[in-house]
């Protein structure tokens, strides 16, 4: 092939090659190893730094949930009308506290029996920089990788999401629980006691959360006290100075030396590109061996 490494003689000829979250293995020294996966076929993105890598927007979308062509993706991959319709699109999935389960109005009961009637645990991370964040349990590391934590820790066990929301509303009084994507891009975080900010919160904040355990018990809200950090390294050789993102809508060919790899964003020596911003686009790709 003359060099060059194709993921597939299949995807070139066909071009079905569809865009989804990059998968990610945390190894015992703490390094992420990342995979791009669509069907049966897996590309260790990890193995391709310093390589010349071309991704080539089709111009298809597949929605993420029914796989039917859509000329635009709302919320990360799904067609207008799914993005609509379903319960995992309803705002109350980026604001928990407003869970519809909880009030008795959720769509999709069944579903949020398995996802939202869950325990979920509420974290710090060094991402950017401290911030506050939830997710289901079973979901850690994987949840701070996405993110680009460099750290984080539990600090808290709840029966659902709903009180994971509660418990997170508390806490961003305090803190953020947004993560400045070009900050976390730079790669400069410095180290933060995790320890110390978490026992320092629980200090601040003791009134709001012992009202929330005396109100929803202490059996369904549970403070973590003691929690080993996770330190997360990423396989970057190069962070950028500046920081220019692509959007495939409006540049379909992004091509470039692949430097790096943190949370969703591939890092070339041209810019950026949130994979995980682009699901269900339909690519071809191609990577100089």
């Amino acid at each position: 092939m003359n060099g060059d490494l194709f993921v597939s003689e299949e995807m070139v000829s066909r071009g079905e090659f569809v865009l989804d979250k990059m998968e990610t293995r945390l190894a015992q020294d703490n390094l992420v190893h990342y995979e791009l996966v669509s069907g049966d076929r897996r590309v260790a993105l990890s193995d391709c730094l310093g390589k010349s890598v071309e991704i080539n927007f089709s111009g298809r979308i597949l929605c993420c949930y029914c796989g039917q062509a859509t000329n635009k993706s709302f919320g990360q991959g799904y067609c207008y009308k799914h993005f609509m319709a379903l319960a995992q699109c309803d705002a109350c999935m980026m604001s928990p506290e407003k869970c519809h389960i909880a009030q008795g109005t959720c769509r999709e009961p069944e579903w949020a029996e398995n996802v939202c009637l869950q325990p979920h645990y509420v974290y710090l991370a060094n991402a950017s920089d401290l911030k506050v964040g939830i997710t289901r349990a079973g979901q850690l590391p994987t949840r701070w990788i996405d993110q680009g934590a460099v750290q984080a820790t539990p600090i808290a066990r709840v029966s659902s999401r709903y009180l994971s929301g509660l418990v997170e509303v508390t806490f961003k009084q305090k803190v953020a629980d947004k993560t400045n994507w070009r900050a976390m891009l730079k790669g400069d975080n410095a180290s933060i006691d995790l320890h110390a900010r978490r026992d320092e919160l629980f200090a601040e904040l003791k009134p709001q959360l012992d009202e929330l355990i005396l109100q929803h018990g202490r059996q369904h809200i549970q403070l973590i006290h003691h929690s080993e950090v996770q330190e997360i390294r990423y396989p970057v050789q190069r962070y950028p100075e500046k920081i220019s993102s692509f959007n495939l809508d409006k540049q379909p060919l992004v091509a470039g030396i692949l430097q790096g790899i943190k949370g969703q964003y591939l890092i070339f020596d041209t810019g950026v590109m949130n994979v995980r911003r682009h699901t269900g686009y339909q690519i071809e790709l191609r990577i100089q061996a």
